[in-house]
């Protein structure tokens, strides 16, 4: 079968997703008000609370949502078949993470730019907002654990790329001080960011960088690993003018330049997705598709890291609120194209069937290096690509995104200790400068701490992140609908994703418990017990908040 067809196809939907059923969440289901001063404007401080053009904000929310995930998920995801990932990242785009990205946008701003865990609060109860909080806190120190490792190996596998990762950041805090301090017009700024961007990348392969084996007494794994969090403990808390959203804006143009020179070279080559539309032919000990398929593929389908990210920072910068569609509905169509890029690059960038069954002889083989090599194939017959240099183009790109998750996941767990220290009046711990140390604490006591002097702890409670994220997007949608209940807006677009998304993640966790108490992985098994009896906890009281404001509303509508 020709990738062309899974291209146009999967493209095509998604476009008539954005510019036809977005726009009837915009004005029928979320009724959104240009007149309406949103957080940015209200509260407005030059640090968190900075009004954006909305190009800009997209940038910054569609590369802080995306990371590896929506690489990894997809390229992972293919074992069971192209079709069941295809279907998935298109329909989940278009039906499910559309309105979660836009809807927790549209609630965080309608709510002081509250992030979703402390809204939960206010829209449900306190005890509620506890268990939430928890789960929050468990998604970012995963996030944060994993996302370390993954961005050290991709340095460490390609020295090429390091140059190009770190040059990144020069050129973002020069574009921030073009667009904020000289006012300098944004297409020039965006053209010069870029052009300096692919400039490093091509200069990537000629002077590789690596650091020896062992630098004082660690591994080199270890040393990336702890200059990532320095890095990323000093961007959390500079003003996100300065470096979060320059750099997020730029990596979003750089992925769409690497996109469609991809996409280019899938029309220009045509190649043939070589991978079985359903594989009757699996692995040992595969998993069954479902409800597996559902939190394998999160990102670039739905994420409740994207809710974090809508109601963390996101929310904090909109300039109008009519802005909330382009920068929620259209990130995660961003996102689902490059969910689509991946499962192409995973199932048309191998040269037979016998190639690809050679990658995946296991579930979770492929991931970012099926992509960077099949996209890099893909790359160089299309286009003339040279192979080294589209190698290190799709690295970079992967690390850029890891990164920049990274960035903002950091500054979304500083958030959550703040909260914390608010609402249990602890004040030195509201406070940013002990609340970033207390984040960077806790996610190297992860790292190195169940990791050891490797420093790769994050992977061990990896295995619980798909349904964790998944749990926390369905209890997003939870408040998004109770928030739709109490307006009088329609709620079934908002409640057929959250009962599917809330049952296939129920069902995805008890299978796990089931695994890790046959393998004896009490660790795992106790922390799946945990997240399960909040998740049902936090169902429970949502279910019934949702049902005493529909008879409320329907009691008002009596007395009219």
């Amino acid at each position: 079968m020709s990738a062309i067809l899974l291209l146009i196809i999967g493209l095509g939907a998604m476009a008539a997703g954005y510019f036809i059923y977005s726009r009837f969440l915009a004005k029928v289901i979320f009724k959104l008000d240009d007149k309406f001063k949103t957080p940015a404007h209200e509260f407005e401080d030059g640090v968190d609370f900075v009004p954006t053009n909305k190009f800009v904000l997209w940038g910054h929310h569609f590369t802080s949502v995306a990371g590896a995930a929506p690489i990894v998920g997809p390229a992972i995801a293919v074992i069971w078949g192209w079709l069941p990932a295809f279907l998935w990242v298109t329909i989940g785009t278009i039906f499910f993470a559309g309105i979660h990205d836009f809807g927790a946008i549209w609630a965080s701003v309608r709510n002081k730019a509250k992030s979703v865990g402390t809204l939960t609060g206010e829209v449900v109860s306190n005890r509620t907002r506890s268990i939430f909080m928890i789960v929050i806190f468990l998604v970012l120190l995963m996030v944060n654990g994993v996302f370390g490792v993954v961005i050290a190996k991709l340095l460490i596998n390609n020295p090429g790329s390091v140059v190009p990762v770190w040059g990144a950041i020069a050129v973002a805090l020069v574009i921030g001080q073009l667009i904020y301090r000289a006012k300098m017009s944004l297409p020039i700024v965006s053209l010069l960011g870029v052009t300096a961007l692919y400039f490093l990348i091509y200069i990537g392969p000629s002077v590789p960088v690596a650091l020896p084996e062992q630098v004082m007494g660690m591994s080199d794994n270890a040393a990336w690993i702890l200059i990532l969090f320095a890095y990323a403990a000093v961007a959390s808390l500079l003003p996100v003018w300065m470096l979060l959203q320059p750099r997020d804006y730029i990596n979003g143009l750089q992925l769409f330049v690497g996109l469609i020179a991809l996409y280019a070279a899938v029309l220009i080559g045509n190649p043939t997705v070589v991978a079985p539309m359903i594989n009757n032919n699996l692995p040992a000990d595969t998993p069954s598709m479902i409800p597996l398929l559902f939190v394998t593929i999160a990102c670039g389908a739905i994420s409740g890291f994207h809710g974090l990210v809508a109601s963390g920072t996101t929310s904090k910068q909109l300039n109008r609120e009519s802005d909330a569609r382009f920068v929620g509905y259209f990130g995660a169509t961003g996102e689902g194209a490059l969910a689509l890029a991946a499962i192409i690059a995973g199932t048309a960038g191998f040269a037979s069937l016998a190639d690809w069954q050679a990658v995946y002889t296991a579930f979770g083989q492929g991931g970012v290096l099926a992509f960077v090599n099949g996209g890099a194939t893909i790359l160089s017959q299309g286009t003339g690509m040279d192979a080294a240099v589209a190698g290190t183009m799709l690295t970079v790109m992967a690390a850029l995104f890891a990164g920049t998750t990274m960035d903002t996941g950091l500054r979304l767990q500083r958030y959550i200790f703040q909260e914390w220290g608010e609402i249990y009046d602890i004040k030195w711990m509201a406070k940013a400068a002990p609340a970033t140390l207390l984040s960077v604490g806790s996610c190297l006591l992860l790292a190195f701490g169940a990791g050891g002097a490797d420093g790769s702890g994050g992977l061990l409670i990896w295995p619980l992140f798909g349904t964790t994220n998944q749990l926390l997007a369905g209890l997003t949608l939870l408040v998004v609908t109770v928030m739709l209940v109490r307006r009088g807006s329609p709620t079934i677009y908002a409640l057929v994703p959250l009962i599917f998304l809330l049952s296939m993640t129920l069902y995805a966790l008890l299978l796990q418990l089931k695994g890790f108490y046959l393998k004896s992985d009490w660790f795992l098994f106790g922390l799946d017990l945990v997240v399960l009896v909040a998740a049902v906890l936090v169902t429970l009281e949502c279910t019934a908040t949702l049902r005493r404001v529909k008879r409320e509303k329907k009691a008002e509508a009596g007395n009219t």
